[in-house]
């Protein structure tokens, strides 16, 4: 999961965290559990919950950091890259207060132990050689109320529209077990593979269609989506995934479907062909690719 976006520390605070125990949820994705001190300080506030996640560099036990104060972010910009930890965005899939752990699932982008060594990302490569005891630092929220949650939908909203691919099936899962009984909900899900579909327990009147990925090309989100009949009302959509497909998706929804753009949340967690690394620097330079139409 990507987001270019670096938060401020409060109201997030640093925990480190280990590796409690991983299970493979399918051929696409890992369920990782984390443990460690003072985490019940950590107040989710569910839904598409982010967080930053900081790996220690290969060399290393754990992350090392310079500032992990108010002036975090910049120390780490300016920290050796080849010692600085690697940061990236996920969602907490679930929180257990009461026995101090997290889940985040990885999509692992190819990663894995048959594969080359330079499939998937750092993060995905981690994650399919995760080894309880690991160590990790998180920047996490310690208020419910955050940033870090994007899924907001208005007074007034008839109905609810979700898209996204496997790496926006932890915050579609945590949308859907937070949404209230009566509401309507439809939902379009791209996987790579047919063993990745998960269960997606929710309240709601959910209309869920999975889209297994055709490795030769297409947008089967976008393509459902113009064949979808639609609900009468008020809508509110959120659309992740890749950036290209969602900022697509986006377009549809706004430009045929009518839908007004306040009512479209939309994240790129990824982009093809760039690192997270690459899209801080585009940020940070000014020269990050506009998302408006």
């Amino acid at each position: 999961m990507t987001t270019t976006a670096a938060p401020a520390t409060a109201p997030f605070r640093f925990f480190d965290v280990h590796v409690v125990r991983s299970r493979r949820l399918g051929p696409s994705m890992v369920r990782i559990t984390f443990a460690g001190e003072r985490l019940d300080e950590l107040a989710s506030g569910g839904r598409d919950q982010r967080f930053k996640l900081f790996l220690p560099q290969p060399h290393q036990d754990r992350p090392v950091f310079e500032d992990t104060g108010e002036g975090w972010y910049a120390a780490w910009r300016v920290q050796d890259p080849a010692e600085r930890p690697v940061m990236r965005s996920y969602t907490i899939r679930e929180q257990r207060p009461h026995t101090g752990e997290f889940d985040v699932d990885f999509a692992l982008h190819g990663a894995g132990p048959d594969a080359s060594v330079t499939a998937g990302g750092p993060a995905s490569r981690w994650a399919a050689g995760a080894r309880p005891g690991d160590r990790l630092t998180v920047l996490a929220p310690v208020v419910q109320d955050n940033g870090g949650v994007d899924f907001r939908p208005p007074a007034g909203t008839d109905w609810i529209l979700l898209t996204g691919d496997e790496t926006a099936l932890p915050a579609i899962a945590g949308i859907l077990s937070w949404l209230s009984p009566g509401t309507r909900a439809k939902v379009w899900l791209e996987i790579g593979h047919e063993d990745d579909r998960q269960p997606l327990p929710s309240f709601a009147d959910t209309d869920i269609t999975w889209l297994v990925r055709d490795h030769a090309g297409g947008e089967p989100v976008l393509d459902a989506l113009r064949a979808a009949e639609l609900p009468e009302g008020t809508p509110y959509a959120w659309v992740a995934g890749e950036a290209g497909t969602v900022k697509a998706v986006r377009r549809h929804l706004v430009r045929e479907r009518g839908i007004g753009r306040r009512a479209v949340k939309f994240t790129g967690y990824w982009r093809r062909g760039a690192t997270e690394e690459d899209l801080i620097a585009e940020l940070t330079a000014g020269t990050a690719p506009s998302d408006e139409d």
